[in-house]
């Protein structure tokens, strides 16, 4: 389906244009024309979907054709991340191209007082849309810098970082500060029950389209060692001792767990940092530029940069622990095999995180290879596998969008209710 097949403005589809931008990806797709029909929406989808222009698009469409206040935030999109905020930000800039009655700020921590007043500043004049980090949003709220009782447009994007990062509850706040009328929008990668109480929580009788995660990359070598979680470290000894293992992520699920490890990492003169939410936004900002720039050998890191860091060179990715799913799995090796290149990944399955990760290889329809243990660090425990419990657990009732087909219809009345699926 192409663009021109919906009813984005003509401002829009000359944007497209320019950019080249013609087919829609799925969740463009299916997400499109349910958000200019009025409809709160949740959408699950990784991130490489398209899904920042899939909720961009629509609302910057109903913008410029609506009679939306001036003096007023139109739309707040929330991001987990800095360096997310900023992505989006360049995405408006293209997108927005040819609106010229739609403006916009983003608001971000990490920056000196300066900064801070010009988004003062923009936010009092009435940016259309808002795009920011929950910190520094709230910061703005508690001293009177922002007005939300007027805003039409609401998304969350990334929820489940929102939650793994501990910001669900400044997003409950900034939430009450919303009208009732204003449309919201989510969209998380990964919907453990946290997430779907949140949605219930902060949705409207929401659409719910679902795009299912894609597999790795052929070109990535998946491996596993099945070990006790004492003898972990002592592999990834073995494994930088039998090879040069340069340009290297290792994924903890755990910050405490990451500190660790890079104090051991570091006890080995291994040239590596380490990557988690207790780092300030600039110390954070140093240690990927550093690993960019390939001064720094190793990155030991949680899942802040499992999702939306683009870094093309990564060879070998570890799993220092099991996945809570399938998704983050994939997120965590998809930074490895990218732009054409091949890529290790590696994961250390403990005899606690066995049916996780069978959980994972029956999403991947294959038995990833076990490696035998290195001499000399003992056995490891057997691979048992076992059969999965069904579960009959209902976690509420939501309509969906799975088929790629649209109705356009108007809005329902409030007195009015739809088919629940």
């Amino acid at each position: 389906m192409t663009f021109e097949e919906t009813y984005l403005n003509d401002n829009i589809l000359d944007a497209l244009y320019d950019m080249r931008f013609d087919e829609m990806t799925p969740i463009q797709e299916k997400c499109i024309p349910e958000i200019l029909d009025g409809y709160d929406l949740l959408g699950v989808a990784q991130t490489g979907t398209g899904k920042t222009a899939a909720y961009l698009l629509p609302i910057l469409s109903l913008l410029d054709d609506g009679d939306y206040p001036r003096d007023a935030i139109n739309c707040v999109v929330m991001s987990p991340t800095r360096e997310l905020a900023q992505q989006i930000d360049q995405a408006m800039q293209g997108f927005g191209y040819y609106l010229d009655d739609v403006s916009s700020v983003a608001v971000y921590g990490g920056n000196d007082g300066t900064r801070y007043a010009q988004e003062a500043r923009g936010m009092k004049l009435g940016a259309d849309v808002l795009i920011a980090t929950p910190g520094r949003l709230l910061s703005h709220l508690k001293v009177g810098n922002l007005d939300l009782s007027r805003c039409s447009f609401f998304v969350l994007d990334e929820a489940d970082r929102m939650l793994d990062m501990g910001f669900i509850d400044d997003i409950l706040k900034i939430v009450q500060e919303l009208p009732q009328s204003c449309q919201r929008i989510m969209f998380s990668a990964t919907m453990p029950p946290k997430i779907r109480e949140l949605a219930v929580t902060m949705l409207n009788d929401p659409v719910e389209v679902k795009i299912a995660v894609s597999k790795p990359a052929e070109k990535i070598h998946q491996s596993a060692y099945v070990c006790y979680e004492l003898q972990k470290l002592q592999i990834v000894e073995h494994l930088f001792k039998a090879g040069d293992l340069k340009r290297v992520i290792i994924f903890s699920g755990k910050k405490e767990k990451v500190k660790d490890i890079t104090r051991q990492l570091k006890r080995m003169k291994v040239n590596c940092a380490e990557m988690h939410s207790d780092l300030e936004q600039r110390e954070r900002d140093n240690v990927m530029l550093e690993f960019k720039a390939g001064h720094i050998d190793v990155l030991v890191a949680t899942d802040i940069v499992s999702r939306g860091i683009d870094i093309d060179d990564i060879r070998i990715v570890i799993n220092y622990d099991v996945p809570h799913d399938a998704e983050d799995y994939v997120h965590r090796i998809g930074r490895t095999a990218r732009a054409d290149r091949e890529g290790m990944a590696i994961t250390f399955v403990s005899d606690r995180d066995m049916r996780s990760f069978q959980s994972i290889e029956h999403f991947l329809g294959k038995e990833v290879e076990k490696r035998m243990l290195p001499e000399g660090i003992g056995e490891g425990p057997e691979y048992v596998k076992r059969e999965k419990r069904r579960s009959n657990s209902h976690h509420g009732r939501w309509h969906s969008r799975g088929n790629g087909k649209h109705n356009h219809k108007p809005r329902k009345k409030k007195n009015e209710t739809k088919n629940l699926k």
